[in-house]
C-alpha cells in the first residue's frame, strides 16, 4: 500500500514539476522563475491555504473546542527542536549556533509541504479538521523562540554577549508579524468570517488554480535544490542521515499527538507530516539575524535539499499508510 501511494504521489503532475525543476537545474538549463513570479506565488499560497482552512472551520461547525488542538501544536513546535539539537551537539559535533538553528528548522513546518499533502489527501478522497489549518499557523514561530534560546545559552556560556538590543527587538517583530503568519492566520480569519458564500466568490482564483500555482512554486524549488550542489558538499553523511531520521522521529510524536487528540486520518496525516517537515523559509530568515554565527550552508541545504524531497515523495504517502493503520480507517 504504501509502495502503491509513493508511486501515485511521484506520478502526479505537482511533484514532477519539482523533478522537472531538479533535472533543470542539474543539466544548468537556462530555464528559471524571475523572482517576482516565485515571491507572488508564495503568498498566493500562503492565503490560499490560510482560506481554505478557514472555510473548512467555519463549515466544521467547530469553536472553542479546537483550542486542545491548537495547544498542543504550540507545544510540539516549542519542544521538537530541543531532541534534534541534543543530537546535532552530541552525536554530529556541531557547533552550537549551527545546531540550534538547524534545530529551529525542524521545530517549524513547511508551508508548501504541507500543500502538497492536502492536495495526496484530496486524491484519496481524504478530508480533514478545518482547524488543522491553524494549526500550521501556529506551528511556524515557537521553533524560532526554541532556537534562538539555544543559542543564546550557549553565546551566554561562552562569553558572547549576543545581538544587540536593537536587533533583539527587530527580531520579536519579525516573529510576531512574519508574512507568512499573517497570510496564514489572516486567510483563516477571513475564511472563517465569509463562510460559504465568501468561498464561492473567490472559488475559481482559490480553489481551481491552486494545483497549478504550487506546480510552478514546485518547478522553481527543484531549481533552486539542483542549484546548491556546491552546498551539498558540506552536508556529511551523518547530517544526510538527520535530514532523513529526524522527520520520521518528529512524525511519531505528531502520530501520537493526533490520537490523543482524537483527529480523523486525514487530521493524524496532516499533524505527522507538519511534525515532520522543516521550514526553509521564515526560519532561515530569522536565523540569519539571530544567529549570525550559524552555517546557512547547512541549515539552508539540509531542510530544503534532504528533508524537503524525502518528505514530498515518500514521506507523505508513508505517514498517510502509518495513520491510517493507527486510526483503523
Amino acid at each position: 500500500m504504501i509502495l502503491d501511494a509513493a508511486l501515485a504521489n511521484l506520478l502526479s503532475p505537482i511533484i514532477l514539476c519539482f523533478v522537472l525543476g531538479l533535472v533543470a537545474g542539474a543539466v544548468k538549463s537556462d530555464l528559471e522563475v524571475p523572482a517576482p513570479i516565485a515571491k507572488g506565488l508564495s503568498l498566493y499560497l500562503m492565503l490560499a491555504i490560510g482560506l481554505k482552512g478557514g472555510w473548512s472551520l467555519a463549515a466544521s461547525g467547530a469553536g472553542w473546542s479546537a483550542a486542545p488542538a491548537l495547544l498542543v501544536a504550540a507545544l510540539l513546535s516549542l519542544m521538537l527542536p530541543l531532541p534534534a539539537y541534543a543530537a546535532l551537539r552530541s552525536l554530529l559535533k556541531l557547533d552550537q549556533p549551527t545546531a540550534a538553528a538547524i534545530a529551529a528548522h525542524y521545530g517549524s513546518i513547511s508551508i508548501v509541504t504541507f500543500a502538497s499533502a492536502q492536495t495526496f489527501l484530496a486524491q484519496q478522497a481524504v478530508g480533514f479538521e478545518g482547524y488543522v489549518v491553524a494549526m500550521v499557523a501556529i506551528m511556524e514561530t515557537p521553533a524560532i523562540v526554541t532556537g534562538i534560546y539555544l543559542a543564546h545559552r550557549g553565546a551566554k556560556a561562552a562569553g558572547d554577549r549576543g545581538p544587540e538590543t536593537s536587533h533583539r527587538d527587530h527580531l520579536l517583530r519579525e516573529v510576531l508579524f512574519n508574512g507568512s503568519v499573517m497570510l496564514l492566520v489572516g486567510g483563516l480569519l477571513i475564511g472563517w468570517a465569509t463562510g460559504a458564500r465568501g468561498e464561492a466568490d473567490v472559488k475559481p482564483f482559490f480553489n481551481d488554480l491552486f494545483k497549478g500555482a504550487l506546480c510552478l512554486f514546485l518547478l522553481d524549488i527543484g531549481l533552486t535544490v539542483a542549484r546548491r550542489g556546491a552546498a551539498m558538499k558540506r552536508l556529511t553523511v551523518g547530517l544526510v542521515g538527520f535530514g532523513v531520521v529526524m522527520p520520521l522521529m518528529s512524525a511519531t510524536a505528531g502520530l501520537g499527538a493526533g490520537l490523543l487528540l482524537g483527529l480523523s486520518l486525514g487530521g493524524v496525516t496532516l499533524l505527522m507530516l507538519l511534525c515532520a517537515s522543516a521550514s526553509y523559509i521564515a526560519v532561515p530568515a530569522a536565523m540569519r539575524l539571530a544567529v549570525p554565527k550559524a552555517d546557512p550552508a547547512i541549515y539552508m541545504t539540509l531542510s530544503l535539499a534532504v528533508t524537503f524531497p524525502f518528505n514530498i515523495v515518500l514521506g507523505v504517502p508513508l505517514y498517510y499508510a502509518v495513520a491510517r493503520w493507527a486510526v483503523g480507517g
